[in-house]
Order: structure tokens, then sequence, then C-alpha cells
């Protein structure tokens, strides 16, 4: 099946230039020259407002989203606003925003600084989310994205693509491996192993199941009570018969 890939870039007059068009024709480079590329859609988005997310989000109806530019913490990414000027949109507006395309997107990455906020929010309802524990370098960001997108052109999972990332930041010598984060949606397992994993993550969960395995340890601690009286009484008995 064909994915389309939505970036999102945004850098507002009033804030810091950084290499947004690298990173995206990087992006783009890399997924030409994929062994799957073919599988591969790339559409892009500049200057973008909060009103042109809903809009492109609509039109396009991409399987991932990519968001290059800045964020600030708690009060959100950066986008801009009609005179090119910041304006922030807040971690519950994404979030409510993506989960109104929850079954049709996979992924989304938030290649800012300190968008490990927003990450935590949307990941409520998309299931994979990579944002960015603190700030992150421009070198640092355009490494992760080409080692992002490179794993996914050549079929890699999600989970493979967010560690090649990672990998390519360190192989650039660059020491911000660690700042990039992978989110998931509650109840999302690794493929391989998922009958298993979610199996145990039911049973540890449910309040149900903690009460049913406390049971027999209950029940254990009367048992041996009962069985150590019965025996006193019965070697009790038999001395004083003696």
């Amino acid at each position: 099946m064909v994915q389309t890939i939505l970036i999102l870039a945004a850098n507002p007059k009033d804030t810091l230039r950084v290499r947004l068009e690298e990173e995206v024709r990087e992006i783009d480079a890399g997924l030409k020259r994929a062994r799957q590329r073919d599988q591969f859609v790339l559409e892009q988005k500049w200057a973008v407002r909060p009103r042109d997310i809903q809009r492109a989000m609509l039109d396009i109806n991409p399987q991932i989203v990519h968001f290059s530019g800045h964020g600030a913490g708690d009060e959100g990414l950066v986008f801009e606003d009609e005179t090119g000027q910041a304006k922030l949109v807040n971690s519950e507006a994404l979030a409510r925003l993506f989960n109104l395309f929850a079954n049709n997107v996979e992924c989304i990455v938030l290649n800012g600084c300190y968008s490990e906020v927003q990450a935590d929010a949307i990941s409520q309802h998309i299931k994979y989310v990579i944002g960015m524990r603190q700030a992150i370098g421009d070198k640092a960001a355009i490494e992760f994205a080409v080692g992002f997108y490179d794993a996914l052109g050549a079929g890699r999972s999600i989970e493979f693509a967010y560690n090649s990332g990672c990998v390519a930041i360190r192989l650039a010598g660059i020491s911000e491996e660690l700042t990039p984060t992978l989110k998931k949606k509650p109840n999302i397992g690794d493929t391989i192993l998922r009958h298993n994993s979610r199996y145990n993550r039911t049973v540890e969960s449910s309040p149900f199941s903690s009460s049913f395995f406390r049971v027999p340890g209950i029940l254990t601690s009367i048992i041996t009570i009962i069985v150590t009286g019965v025996l006193i009484s019965f070697f009790t008995s038999h001395m004083n018969s003696k």
C-alpha cells in the first residue's frame, strides 16, 4: 500500500532560522533512492499556519505526518500567523486534531525542540509519535530524519526506523542520540510478540486479574496454618500418650 508522508514546516520570521529546506531535501532524496520508493508519496506544506494543518490533513489524508520547526515545551509547537510571526498551538489542540484522523495516521514525527510534551498527548490517539526530550541541534535533527526515512524506504518498521534515526545521529559524531523519544499509543505491542505481550499486559493492568492472583496466596496461607495446627495437635497428643 502506498503511504503518503505529509511535511509540515514552519520557521516564523521572529524565530531562529533553521535549515528546514535541507531537512526536507534530504528526506526527499532518501526516499527517491529507496528500494521501496514506489511505496511513498511526499507532500510538503511550508510556512504552515494552524488552519493549514487541518486543511492539509483533510486534503492529503496522510499515513505519516512530519513536523519540522520549533517547539516550546508546555507552550506548544510553533507555527505561523497571517503575518509570518510565531503562533503557538498547544498539546491539547494538536491531540484533538490528530484524534480525528487516528484511523488513517500511523505515525507522527515532531522534529522540533522540547516536543515530548506534544508527543505524550498525541500518542493517546496515534499509534506511534516521536518527539524530542530537549533542544535538538539542526544537524542532529537532519541526521535523525534521514536515518528514519531511509529505514522506512527500505521496508523497515516504525520502531526500527526510530532506532535507525538515533543511530544516524551518533554515526555523525553528534552526542544527541538520546534526544528523540518514541511514544506508543497505550496497548500497542510489538508485532512479533503480539499475542504473548498483549496477554501479559492485560493480566498486569486489570484490577480483576491482580485480585485473582492474590487469592491463591491467601488460600495457601490459610491451608498452611490449618495443616500446621493439625500436626502440632497430633504430635502433642502422641507425646502425651507416651
